[in-house]
């Protein structure tokens, strides 16, 4: 079956495609806004933006953990452990 336009699309719309770019906006955002010399609606205008940056990195990396949840077993995604950097630290331990 042939792939549709809106298929097509698709990757260039994910959240995923584009957080490195959200990412780099919200970190040069918060920058200016710690410098502390915006108006007052200057910086609830930025904040407002940062926040839907802030969302739009953090639906990214939903999307991303769900696609390795996918990839590592995709008959039952909801079986996974969220991974933390704390666990890969013990486990190492426990090797040694």
């Amino acid at each position: 079956m042939p792939r549709t336009p809106a298929q097509d699309d698709a990757p260039s719309t994910s959240p995923v495609s584009d957080f490195e770019q959200s990412l780099d906006a919200l970190e040069q955002l918060v920058e200016k806004m710690e410098h502390g010399e915006m108006s007052l609606e200057d910086s609830l205008a930025a904040y407002e933006r940062g926040v839907g940056l802030y969302r739009r990195c953090q639906s990214a990396l939903e999307e991303a953990e769900l696609r390795v949840r996918l990839l590592s077993d995709p008959q039952n995604p909801a079986s996974g452990e969220p991974f933390s950097a704390q666990d890969a630290g013990s486990s190492s331990r426990g090797d040694v």
